[in-house]
C-alpha cells in the first residue's frame, strides 16, 4: 500500500511495452537493462514472456521482467528484472580491483599498487537488475516492494536460479550522462562516448567488450583522478538501491562494472534476508481489520505471480486488499516481515 492506493508487483506482459518504454525514457541513461529503445525493449519483453512460459528446470538464460502496478488504474510505476544465469551466451565481464604489494630493501620502501583485472568470475550466477521507479513514486516504500518482490519470486521458483546472485549498480556520471571512468579507459579503446557505448551494449550485448577490451591489467595510478574516484562508487541516485541490497546481505568484494566503474555486489541466494525469512502458509480469513504487522506477501506462480504489502495475522488478511487481488481463503501465500 502507498497512501490509499494499492500497488502490486506482477509479471510483465507483451502489451506493457508502451508503459515500459515511457519509464525507460525517464532513466537519464546508464541503465543498460532498460534502454530507451522500443525495439530493444520489445525483445526484452519477448524474452521475458518466453522465460515465464518455460517449464521448470535448471537456469539457462532466462529474463523475468516484473512491473509495479497500481491495481485500481493499471498504471505502471516501476520495473525490476531477474536474470536466471548470466554468462550463458558470452562471458559476463567485470573488473576486479586488486592490490599488488612490492618492497625494495635498497629504497626501504613498500609500494601497494592497485590495478583492474578483467574477469568473468560471475559466469553462471543469477542477477537482479533493471530496478527503476517513477520519480513521482519514490516514497512510501514502493521501491522496497519492487526490489524485494524479486527475492520472493526467486524463493518461490528456487530451481530456476543458481546459488549466487549479483547486482550491478550504475556508476558515477555527470549531468550530460558521461562517465569519467569510461572516458579515461573504455573510450581510448572503443572510440565511443559513454552514451554511445551504453546504447550499443543495451541493444547488441557486450560481446564487443571481449573483442576489443585489453586483457592486461590496468594500473589505476595511470588513470585521471576523477576516474579513480569513481571506481566502486554508485551513481548518486543509486545509493538507496545499494543500501537496500546491503540490508539483504549483498556485499561488495571489489568487483566493478566495466563500463562506468560502478560497484557489483553479490550474495548467496539462500542467504538473502528476504529469501531466508520467507514462510509459506494459506489465507484463513478475510476480515475488515487486521491487528498485525505489515508483511511482504506473494501469491501465484510464474505469470500469475504477484507481490504486495498488507497486514497479516494468523493467516487473516484485510478483505479489501484480498478481494482486489483475487485472493480467497485457502490461497497459498509466501510472506516475510515488511
Amino acid at each position: 500500500m502507498s497512501g490509499n492506493s494499492l500497488w502490486r508487483v506482477r509479471a510483465a506482459r507483451p502489451d506493457d511495452l508502451p508503459a515500459v518504454l515511457a519509464l525507460a525514457q525517464l532513466t537519464g541513461g546508464g541503465f543498460t537493462n532498460l534502454p530507451a529503445d522500443e525495439v530493444a525493449l520489445g525483445r526484452r519483453l519477448d524474452w521475458s514472456t518466453k522465460s515465464f512460459l518455460r517449464p521448470d528446470g535448471p537456469p539457462q538464460n532466462e529474463l523475468y521482467l516484473l512491473l509495479l502496478e497500481e491495481v485500481a488504474t493499471g498504471r505502471i510505476g516501476g520495473t525490476a528484472m531477474i536474470f536466471s544465469r548470466i554468462g550463458a551466451e558470452w562471458p559476463f565481464y567485470s573488473y576486479k580491483l586488486c592490490t599488488l604489494t612490492q618492497t625494495s630493501k635498497e629504497l626501504g620502501r613498500t609500494l601497494r599498487t592497485q590495478f583492474l583485472s578483467l574477469t568473468s568470475d560471475f559466469d553462471g550466477a543469477s542477477e537482479v537488475g533493471g530496478l527503476f521507479l517513477h520519480p513521482e513514486l519514490r516514497a512510501g516504500g514502493l521501491g522496497r516492494l519492487l526490489a524485494r518482490a524479486r527475492y520472493l519470486f526467486m524463493a518461490g521458483h528456487r530451481a530456476r536460479f543458481g546459488s549466487t546472485v549479483i547486482a550491478e549498480l550504475r556508476g558515477v556520471m555527470d549531468e550530460a550522462g558521461n562517465s569519467p571512468f569510461w572516458d579515461a579507459l573504455g573510450r581510448a579503446f572503443f572510440g565511443m562516448t559513454f552514451p554511445e557505448a551504453d546504447r550499443f551494449n543495451a541493444i547488441h550485448g557486450n560481446q564487443f567488450i571481449a573483442d576489443m577490451m585489453p586483457k592486461h591489467p590496468i594500473y589505476t595510478a595511470l588513470l585521471p583522478e576523477a576516474a579513480r574516484a569513481a571506481i566502486g562508487q554508485p551513481h548518486a541516485k543509486g545509493r538507496a538501491a545499494l543500501a537496500m541490497l546491503e540490508a539483504e546481505g549483498f556485499v561488495f568484494d571489489n568487483y566493478v562494472d566495466i563500463f562506468d566503474g560502478g560497484p557489483t555486489v553479490s550474495a548467496r541466494i539462500d542467504d538473502v534476508k528476504t529469501v531466508r525469512g520467507a514462510r509459506e502458509t494459506e489465507v484463513t480469513a478475510l476480515v475488515d481489520h487486521v491487528e498485525g504487522p505489515d508483511q511482504l506477501i506473494a501469491t501465484g506462480q510464474l505469470t500469475a505471480f504477484q507481490a504486495f504489502t498488507a497486514p497479516l495475522a494468523d493467516g487473516a488478511m484485510p478483505a479489501r486488499i484480498a478481494q482486489a487481488l483475487g485472493i480467497t481463503p485457502g490461497t497459498r501465500i509466501r510472506h516475510v516481515i515488511s
